[in-house]
């Protein structure tokens, strides 16, 4: 049983979507992007993106990345209802995944993360709404709880194969985020970011990283967004 730390609120927002940017609105505050959108609008980015999709056509593209999104919200309702300590029921899954993904990958993918999420306890949040009026972004966080005892954000990903840490720069950055959120939010200090990666077929990734080696790169990332993107931030 995964211990629940209780009497933290949080904010929801009202989340809209315009022109391929996620908006978060907390009350009277000034809507803010998501920290995914704005990660997503880095001119690099775009430019890879674009290159891959005309590289492999549009309709494959497409292909790919609508399972790889599927198979990433499937793992990701598997994992909260497990650190709920609710009973999971992977043959469900087969109703769910269909063609796309099938159910005993998906099965698999959650049961190779098992003794990880052992590691995982003391949890304050699971998929919160935060937000941070400094950095002018907001987001959803996986979870934040405890990672070999040290208070940290953990974010869970999905992949088909191996990635390397040079590959994954937005998964920090998108963490620090979250950490920089939940500390303006709470006045709660969090130093580690945990990335647990279930891999397609293949064990699992863990990266563990400090944020403070990230804060300097975020900071960077979303003043480009500033002078590029003409929205509102």
């Amino acid at each position: 049983m995964f211990n629940h730390i209780d009497g933290l609120q949080f904010l929801e927002p009202t989340v809209t979507n315009e022109d391929g940017m996620r908006y978060y609105q907390f009350g009277d505050i000034d809507k803010m992007p998501s920290i995914t959108s704005v990660l997503s609008k880095q001119p690099g980015k775009i430019k890879g993106l674009a290159d891959w999709r005309k590289r492999i056509g549009q309709e494959k593209a497409a292909s790919i990345t609508r399972r790889a999104s599927r198979a990433g919200t499937i793992v990701h309702g598997i994992i909260e209802k497990h650190l709920r300590n609710e009973k999971v029921d992977l043959s469900e899954l087969s109703d769910i995944q269909g063609a796309e993904l099938g159910w005993l990958s998906g099965a698999d993918m959650f049961n190779t993360l098992l003794p990880i999420l052992e590691r995982i306890d003391n949890i304050n949040a699971l998929e919160v709404p935060l937000f941070s009026e400094h950095l002018g972004l907001a987001g959803r966080v996986d979870c934040i709880a405890e990672y070999d005892g040290e208070l940290s954000v953990i974010d869970f990903k999905t992949s088909s194969k191996i990635k390397k840490k040079e590959w994954i720069t937005d998964y920090f950055l998108q963490s620090c985020a979250y950490a920089i959120m939940w500390e303006e939010r709470t006045k709660i200090p969090i130093t580690q970011i945990v990335i647990i990666m279930a891999v397609y077929c293949d064990d699992p990734i863990i990266f563990i990283e400090h944020r403070d080696n990230w804060d300097k790169k975020l900071v960077d990332v979303i003043d480009v967004y500033k002078r590029f993107i003409e929205l509102p931030i």
